[in-house]
Formats: structure tokens, C-alpha cells, sequence
């Protein structure tokens, strides 16, 4: 037999292990957001992406979310005319990430979001646990 608590708890810790990989993603791209080549006309820090994949646990009872992958965006690099740059160019451009700011902050803040509620459901199953077997001793 499954255990509903356990289940849950399971599912939630499951979630909390995506979101925190997420977030460190988001992280790495966001100190690497003017990050250029190291030798003139090479391409910068790539912006990286994750990905998630939706798997039934038959352990659990549920499905559980997985990271499938991280992969690198394909989105084109802006490019800015800096020739005192290292990284430019014969013609003084420089590759700059493909890194949106604004995308990325979104990113990070829902990540956040998605983890606060995965805490706030192991919280929730915790405290169940305590109270059945708060009410179990007490009978």
C-alpha cells in the first residue's frame, strides 16, 4: 500500500531538486550575461536552458518531474562595436550572450516561487504526519 504522506513528500522533494538545478542555471547565466570570447571573433558564454520531463513513479504512486536536460540556447548573440575590446573583431565587434536580463529575472523568480510552494507542501505533509501521530498516542 502507498502511503499518501510519503507520496507527497516525495513528489514535493522531486520538485524541489528541479527547481533548485533551475535556479542555479538561471544563476550561472545571469554572472555570465557580459561574458565575451577570450581571443577576438570567438563566440561568448552561450545562454544555457533547461528542460523538465514528466515521469509516473510507481514507488509513489504520482508522477514526479524530472530535469531531462540542460541545453545551450540557439538564439543569435547581439553584437556591440567596442574595438578597445580584447574579444573584438577585424572590424571592432564584439559577440555579446544571448542573455535577456528581464528573461532571466522571470525566470529566477518563478523558479523561486515554484520552490517556496514545493517547502510549503513538505511542510504541509510534515505537519500531518505530526498530527496523526499526535492523535495515535493520545488514543
Amino acid at each position: 500500500m502507498i502511503d499518501p504522506l510519503r507520496a507527497a513528500t516525495q513528489i514535493a522533494g522531486d520538485g524541489l531538486a528541479v527547481q533548485s538545478t533551475r535556479m542555479r542555471i538561471v544563476s550561472e547565466n545571469i554572472a555570465n550575461s557580459r561574458s565575451t570570447g577570450t581571443t577576438p571573433g570567438a563566440d561568448p558564454y552561450q545562454r544555457k536552458t533547461v528542460a523538465f520531463e514528466s515521469e509516473f513513479d510507481r514507488l509513489s504512486g504520482g508522477f514526479t518531474v524530472n530535469v531531462s536536460q540542460v541545453a545551450t540556447d540557439p538564439t543569435p548573440f547581439a553584437v556591440e562595436h567596442d574595438p578597445g575590446n580584447p574579444a573584438a573583431d577585424a572590424d571592432g565587434n564584439v559577440k555579446l550572450p544571448n542573455i535577456n536580463m528581464m528573461v532571466e529575472l522571470a525566470d529566477m523568480r518563478e523558479a523561486n516561487r515554484s520552490y517556496e510552494a514545493g517547502l510549503q507542501m513538505m511542510k504541509q505533509a510534515r505537519a500531518l504526519a505530526t498530527m496523526t501521530i499526535d492523535l495515535l498516542r493520545n488514543s
